[in-house]
């Protein structure tokens, strides 16, 4: 019974003790005033239990304001005691609205279950942190402007495909705008103003076919406005940004400010020589944009421009022409040629190929001479005479090869070092056992030392991935900068050989500190283990939420977690999933859905992160056989203790000798606990994670109620949040 219920109760019990009668007799009667006097939803429903869950998290983040009457840490009823700023249909929240209320904190890590919500108004509040990754999935408003978020936009943004309205502007939310806008169709809008955006507008812009109100001044973006040419809008503001080029004519017509920004002057290019009549004349051609018009050809009367139809013509039939001359040539040549001459082509030194034979062309192949599959690639006809053959006679081996265009160029990034073999031998004394620093799924890792003293760790890649597709690696390893993630300083693909190079941390990795001490070793204090959960955390949230697309790490552990001198946490072989064939899943790290389906996502990170975590609290392995069978998993053990103090007390390695804040642990615990939730859809989103371990930082500097708060101080001042 909510407790607006039980108030009226009361006040009916009061007026029958009034009109006389004990309460047995006048049960019948009381009963019938109650049906006849509550309000319906009393009555029929209390709000749903998730909504409820949702909106006590979502309190305690706010750190329980006095301006949110009615709400409450646990349980109670939104929908039919008035909550502050909630609206309801039924049993379901439909609306949230606390705009400009001064709250701070957080928002909440539960927010994804408000599955009717449709209208979140946190706007004009002090909240700061990043925008929290779960956010109501079907929200047709999100406004979360002016509350001072920082980081980028999450990605679940991108999936809500009924946001009519997004509203971010006056926050310091900086970077690249994430090319994450092809599914929101029905947005109207969007306003992201104010804010420290950078780089090209994305291309998935252009799929906002609803968009009729765009705001983007303010900002930093740089390149054209080109991807907006062909949307409805009638109101757009780019004001005070780096934009170049020229503005397309088609938004010439509506209400458009762009002042402050470096536009071309003059008119502007013609369009590339090619473009289709339609697009070159037409009057809603957009100048040098990428779209062509929605614009059909004009009537037989009417005056044409551009290359007119008979010119179209007379253009493909001499191609085709051209094109019969060239294939009897080659018909020619092929019969006159013999096998061996056909290998020597094929050995020449050169990059040029030897073509297929016509016979085996098809009519379209014949007439282009493209898409040749002699070498499985693409090729295209080059009609000027091959360099080492510009002597020859159009009669003789002209035509008899041509150059190979690939599809896809592999090349490593210039700002990383390429190594030989032989250089990475001498610097590991070739490879030897004393060098060895660590082993893993991936290969071995080695301790080299370059002539000049500079030190590096060396991993041996034992995959069988291509050279092409090592250096894709590569590629996409020396793109991941974060100051918790190890850094890629070179590589070496030679002789089949492929090993990566990264910079050398000397303390090893979180795992030797935890298992391998010995009693000459400082065990890790409370507050350094935080900072490592923090730092590791805020790693993983870089790769799920700021890459674009989103990295899946598929292999955290603690021994993929290595400590510098200051015992700073740096994640590695991040970017190296493809080069994983299947973690071990007998480690104690893997999610439960990996065992049974072997998919690794974003979700079975955060729950190998939660693993991490436990090692963390406890100091014991994810997985111990040596152990009693009720023990040898850690998850196992320790999740239904998690939430017992005491408990949990003696839970915690043995080897703080009880230094540590009680609550801090308690939060540490409750962080844990969501991370390894069984489910993957009720595991929180790693920006949640990492705000989740800056409040308990915060709050665990601000306090001095801890036990042994003088033998942990320094360790309070290691990190700052």
């Amino acid at each position: 019974m909510t407790q607006a219920t039980s108030r009226f109760c009361k006040r009916i019990k009061h007026l029958l003790k009034c009109v006389g009668g004990s309460t047995t007799q006048m049960a019948p009667l009381f009963f019938l005033l109650l049906l006849l006097l509550l309000p319906p939803n009393s009555i029929i429903a209390d709000t749903d239990p998730s909504d409820v869950s949702a909106l006590n998290a979502m309190y305690q983040s706010l750190n329980s304001p006095g301006q949110l009457t009615e709400w409450s840490l646990s349980g109670g009823d939104p929908c039919d005691e008035n909550w502050k700023g909630i609206t309801c249909s039924g049993s379901r929240v439909t609306e949230i609205n606390l705009s400009s209320l001064g709250l701070s904190g957080g928002i909440g890590y539960q927010l994804s279950s408000l599955t009717s919500v449709t209208n979140f108004d946190v706007s004009n509040n002090n909240f700061g942190n990043q925008i929290p990754y779960s956010l109501p999935p079907n929200v047709t408003r999100l406004n979360l402007a002016g509350c001072g978020f920082s980081g980028t936009l999450p990605y679940s943004i991108s999936q809500m495909t009924s946001l009519k309205f997004l509203n971010v502007a006056r926050n310091q939310i900086s970077g690249p705008l994430p090319d994450m806008f092809g599914q929101l169709s029905a947005l109207n809008s969007l306003d992201l103003s104010s804010n420290a955006f950078m780089g090209d507008l994305p291309e998935s812009f252009s799929l906002l076919s609803s968009a009729t109100d765009m705001f983007l001044q303010n900002n930093q973006f740089t390149g054209t406005i080109d991807v907006l040419a062909n949307l409805p809008l009638k109101n757009l503001n780019v004001a005070n940004n780096k934009f170049t080029g020229w503005v397309p004519s088609q938004l010439n017509n509506i209400n458009l400010q762009k002042d402050g920004n470096s536009w071309n002057s003059g008119p502007a290019p013609p369009p590339p020589p090619g473009t289709p009549a339609a697009e070159r004349g037409g009057q809603n051609r957009q100048p040098g944009g990428n779209s062509p018009s929605a614009g059909g050809s004009s009537g037989g009367g009417g005056k044409k421009s551009g290359v007119g139809g008979g010119a179209i013509a007379g253009i493909v039939i001499s191609i085709l022409v051209v094109s019969a001359i060239i294939a009897f040539f080659l018909l020619k040549k092929r019969s006159k040629k013999s096998s061996t001459d056909i290998e020597k082509t094929e050995d020449h030194s050169f990059p040029y190929v030897a073509q297929q034979s016509v016979e085996e062309m098809k009519p379209d192949q014949a007439s282009s001479m493209v898409n040749t599959k002699t070498f499985e690639t693409e090729a295209v006809i080059d009609l000027k005479p091959p360099p080492f053959d510009h002597q020859k006679s159009f009669d003789d081996d002209g035509f008899s090869a041509i150059p190979i265009t690939p599809k896809k160029v592999h090349v490593a990034p210039p700002d990383v070092t390429s190594f030989s073999v032989a250089d990475l031998q001498l610097a590991t004394n070739s490879f030897s056992a004393d060098n060895l620093i660590g082993e893993g799924s991936i290969g071995r890792v080695f301790r080299a030392q370059f002539e000049d003293g500079k030190v590096v760790a060396v991993k041996k890649i034992i995959s069988s991935a291509s050279s092409d597709d090592f250096i894709d690696v590569v590629s996409n390893v020396s793109r991941l900068l974060h100051p918790n993630i190890t850094e890629l300083v070179g590589y070496c693909s030679e002789h089949g050989q492929h090993l990566l190079v990264y910079e050398f941390l000397k303390n090893g990795s979180l795992y030797d500190f935890l298992h391998l001490a010995d009693e000459y070793s400082k065990p890790l204090i409370w507050n350094t283990r935080v900072k490592i959960a923090l730092g590791t955390a805020r790693a993983l949230e870089y790769l799920h939420e700021i890459c674009s697309p989103s990295v899946i790490h598929k292999n955290i552990k603690s021994a993929n977690i290595l400590l510098d001198s200051e015992l700073n946490p740096h994640l590695s072989e991040c970017g190296l999933a493809s080069l994983i064939s299947d973690a071990d899943q007998n480690s104690g790290y893997s999610a439960p859905e990996v065992s049974m389906s072997g998919q690794y996502t974003m979700k079975s990170d955060v729950y190998s992160f939660g693993v991490t975590m436990l090692e963390l609290l406890t100091g014991r392995k994810p997985f111990d056989s040596s152990r009693t069978r009720a023990e040898q998993s850690l998850v196992r053990w320790a999740t239904p203790q998690l939430h017992d103090m005491d408990a949990l007390a003696k839970m915690v390695d043995p080897a703080l000798k009880g230094l540590y804040p009680v609550k801090s642990l308690s939060r540490f615990a409750d962080v844990i606990a969501l991370c390894v939730q069984p489910e993957p859809e009720f595991r929180p989103a790693m920006s949640e994670v990492v705000q989740a371990l800056v409040r308990l930082v915060q709050r665990a500097n601000m306090s001095k109620r801890t036990v042994g708060v003088e033998q942990g101080r320094s360790g309070n001042q290691e990190f700052t949040p």
